[in-house]
């Protein structure tokens, strides 16, 4: 099995759009994502194109591409980003075949790297609804720290929710 983690091209993000719009309406309720809150698959390509014109400093977002054998199995992506400090990372597995196998774990592990690497952060968040085993297991054998569970909406596509926070930091 070749696993590959790198940043993804504009013309991947397709990928983003078309698994959340894709998504069952229960699927979204365990990522904690209002559907009323997705933005049209059109609106959504501008805000993409807007963001790749940016450069990485600025960037309101930062998306990377999982791939297996060089077909997309998943992506992460950062937002609130502080560059230089830290930043808040999102995770998903889009096959479903390929959820619950330990990929997702290899595939933050990697991703990790690049976000220190690319964002030159000391510190990386990540609150996956408290409710979804999947990312909390994930995210803990990656090596991130349980840091709180708590109430809030995190972020624009979401409802409000428990949460739990969890950080990376790398050994000092």
């Amino acid at each position: 099995m070749g696993l590959d983690v790198r940043e993804m091209r504009l013309d991947e993000t397709p990928l983003v759009i078309d698994y959340f719009h894709s998504s069952t309406p229960e699927h979204l309720e365990m990522l904690g994502v209002d559907p009323t809150r997705l933005p049209p698959r059109e609106a959504w390509a501008t805000i993409f194109n807007t963001l790749y014109g940016v450069e990485i400093e600025q960037r309101r977002g930062f998306f990377l591409i999982w791939l297996m054998d060089g077909d997309p199995i998943g992506f992460s992506s950062c937002d609130k980003i502080v560059f230089g400090a830290q930043a808040n990372m999102h995770l998903h597995v889009t096959k479903p075949a390929e959820r619950k196998r330990g990929i997702g774990t290899q595939c933050v592990r990697l991703s990790v790297e690049i976000y220190f690497q690319k964002l030159k952060i000391k510190q990386l968040f990540c609150e996956p609804n408290a409710f979804n085993v999947g990312p909390n297991r994930t995210l803990q054998r990656a090596g991130f720290k349980y840091v709180k569970t708590h109430m809030t909406v995190p972020g624009p596509l979401n409802f409000h929710q428990a949460v739990n926070r969890w950080l990376f930091e790398p050994p000092v």
